[in-house]
């Protein structure tokens, strides 16, 4: 009888490997094979047939496109396409808005998409920005990548950029997509957890594929805390080219960058957000753009040729790197304005099908690998979860153009073309649709050659030197939440050489970062650091990298909350509300009871918010104008407690009057630049804007 495939523990992923172990790990470009040994059954096919390569697609040569040819991608992506009727298998849940795209530089030089050159149009767009693991009915605010999908209805057709608000990504070829996501998502065996990585098989397939360690650094820093969809960025993640008329083609990279600038939350206030407001970042949304309000981001480009690309220090064809803005300047040449909800959820936010293969003349495609096996992906997920090949036909799907062609029948149909005739090319109609070499879509013409196979480009085996550069790049505080956030996910790990793996990637990363986890974990005995398949190089910092290093001073598009009770001063808190509300932010009055409070001269002030249902986490900066009394009162109220606990302990700003010290004592508030009189305004504005970083060490006890 076969030896059942042992499941009880993991070997680290490195190249020496624990003693025992029947795994041989091979590979080209420095990506990890395990091949099967007498413990193992041979992978296969779903027709039986053995595979001799997982890692890699099957590519025209090692930088080369991806074949079509290639049976065993397109039966797993396929596969997995179809694993979930009708939601999303990831990016499932989202929120969506209307908007419009405007150009103000032209790319006229390197480009002849009409988008891209016509400075001043207004091009109607749709975004969605969505959690990538978790279900439909999971939480807004769990440690995730978002992703960033902008649908731009052109007048030369449709344009997707289907990307994150992250510029890399966990691997390098899209063969392991399907791998990656089911590691990430709830183990199969319990049907948990939802939309969290802190688990066992994500950690350990991520300890097995070094290429994912650039990706760990942005997935455990802030990044993947926003507080808001109108504070993230977006990014393409892959490059693409542009084409201009005379042929010739330069790369691109696609950025999205938010007026209002970046913010996350602390980890803290993230989990408790969950439990306050499920749907936090979606209401918030919704809120904003109902009150007439618009969200806004920068459109940027980074630009290069092959010549420039050839002297990377890195193959820009590696979605697990990123080209430093230091390197190629981020150009603005446009503005995406969101400012219209949808009318249907269903019909526009969950229907929306975004393609990267959804291009327009004048751009075109990398030899990307992940790039690549999206390309067939997407269309595939859209046939799939839409249920028919006519999705385009849905409204929110549909060109704003004129469209044209001899695609008929079908589940779904809704057109009713008229005539004989559904082919070309023919002579029995005189109008039917033809092909137009002058305007239609053309490619990139390049010289593709060498050797087919299951490659990988030996420049793609660095996986280590950007994750360093990613590290240094980030201020004290950052650093501290990383690694922190890496503690927390790995303790969540039960088997302890997963842990271990994991440790000895980040004592290549960094040693004192390792070394941090590792005594954050309590390891008696630390791992010895991974042997990396090339040598890490020292990448000088990035100051495009950090968060809390190019934070903007703003309160703009923030929301303060004011806990009044009964006998509070009414003046106080006019002058409060006024102060905050010309600065752009939003205010919201909490009190004990929704029906409001009766100020110390008789009238009644109405509430937005109950004081149980609206703690401090929902909120940037918190005011207190209290009586004597009510502050006294409050102290014995939990709920009030907390409100002002929590907003200490996360690092905002609390403005008080003389009546709310009582509260202030029990809920251990120290005195700091950060807690102010409630006739303080200008100051209290000024904290507001951002937060109390120095308080940290005082508060809360980090990796």
């Amino acid at each position: 009888m076969k030896k059942p495939v042992p499941t009880a523990s993991h070997p680290p992923a490195t190249r020496a490997r624990a003693a025992g172990t029947t795994d041989a790990l091979t590979g080209n470009g420095g990506e990890l094979h395990q091949q099967a040994g007498p413990d193992h059954a041979p992978l296969t096919t779903q027709q039986g047939l053995v595979v001799g390569d997982n890692q890699n697609s099957l590519r025209a040569h090692p930088q080369g496109p991806t074949l079509l040819e290639d049976f065993i991608l397109r039966e797993k992506i396929t596969h997995f396409d179809h694993e979930r009727i009708p939601e999303r298998v990831v990016h499932a849940r989202g929120s969506g808005a209307h908007g419009f795209f405007e150009l103000t530089h032209s790319l006229e030089g390197v480009t002849k998409a009409q988008v891209l050159t016509e400075v001043g149009v207004k091009t109607p767009v749709f975004a969605r920005m969505s959690t990538v693991a978790g279900g439909s009915g999971s939480v807004d605010t769990p440690r995730d990548v978002r992703g960033f999908a902008i649908k731009l209805y052109t007048p030369q057709g449709n344009w997707d950029i289907v990307g994150n608000n992250i510029p890399v990504f966990f691997i390098q070829d899209a063969i392991k997509f399907p791998d990656l996501v089911h590691a990430v998502k709830m183990e199969p065996d319990r049907g948990f957890p939802q939309a969290a990585s802190a688990h066992d098989t994500f950690w350990d397939f991520i300890a097995l594929t070094p290429e994912s360690m650039h990706m760990v650094m942005w997935i455990m820093s802030d990044r993947t805390l926003p507080r808001s969809l109108r504070m993230i960025e977006g990014f393409g993640v892959h490059s693409f080219r542009l084409l201009n008329a005379a042929g010739e083609s330069t790369f691109v990279k696609f950025h999205w960058r938010p007026r209002l600038g970046l913010q996350s939350t602390v980890w803290n206030e993230t989990v408790k957000i969950a439990g306050a407001d499920n749907d936090f970042h979606r209401r918030e949304l919704f809120d904003v753009i109902s009150a007439g309000e618009v969200a806004e981001w920068e459109f940027g480009v980074q630009l290069f040729t092959q010549a420039e690309a050839d002297r990377f220090p890195f193959n820009h064809l590696d979605a697990t790197k990123l080209i430093p803005e230091e390197l190629v300047p981020l150009q603005v040449i446009g503005r995406l304005m969101l400012d219209r909800w949808p009318d249907n959820f269903f019909a526009e936010t969950e229907q929306v099908a975004f393609c990267p293969s959804h291009l327009v003349p004048g751009i075109d495609f990398s030899n990307d690998p992940l790039l690549q096996g999206r390309l067939f992906s997407y269309l595939d997920t859209q046939l799939s979860r839409l249920g028919s090949a006519n999705f385009a036909q849905l409204p929110i799907n549909a060109p704003q153009c004129p469209m044209a062609h001899q695609q008929r029948d079908g589940h779904m149909q809704m057109a009713r073309p008229a005539g004989r005739v559904a082919y070309e090319p023919n002579t029995l109609s005189a109008d039917a649709p033809r092909s137009d070499r002058a305007t239609g879509f053309s490619s990139v013409a390049i010289n593709e050659g060498g050797d087919r196979g299951r490659l990988r480009d030996g420049s793609f085996a660095d996986h280590y030197s950007q994750a360093r550069q990613f590290w240094i790049s980030q201020t004290p505080p950052e650093q501290a939440h990383l690694a922190s956030a890496l503690v927390f996910e790995l303790s969540k790990v039960e088997h302890p050489p997963i842990r271990a793996a994991m440790v000895s990637h980040l004592l290549v990363i960094d040693p004192g970062l390792g070394q941090r986890v590792a005594n954050g974990l309590g390891m008696d005995t630390r791992p010895p650091p991974a042997t990396p398949a090339q040598k890490v190089k020292d990448l000088p910092p990035s100051a495009a990298l950090s968060i809390i290093g190019n934070a903007k001073p703003l309160l703009e598009g923030r929301c303060v909350g004011i806990l009044v009770h009964d006998g509070s001063d009414g003046a106080a808190i006019a002058a409060l509300k006024k102060a905050v509300l010309a600065t752009g932010a939003r205010v919201k009055i909490v009190a004990p009871k929704v029906g409001g409070a009766t100020l110390a001269d008789g009238r009644k002030l109405p509430a937005d918010a109950q004081l149980a249902g609206a703690p401090s986490v929902l909120f940037d900066a918190v005011a207190l104008v209290l009586s004597a009394e009510a502050g006294k009162a409050l102290s014995r109220e939990a709920a009030a407690v907390d409100f002002v606990r929590d907003a200490f302990c996360h690092l905002k700003a609390i403005a008080a009057d003389a009546g709310a010290q009582a509260l202030l004592d029990v809920a251990g508030v120290m005195p700091d630049a950060g807690v102010l009189g409630a006739d303080d305004l200008r100051a209290f504005v000024e904290a507001a804007a951002t937060r109390q970083w120095d308080r940290e060490p005082r508060v809360c006890t980090l990796a």
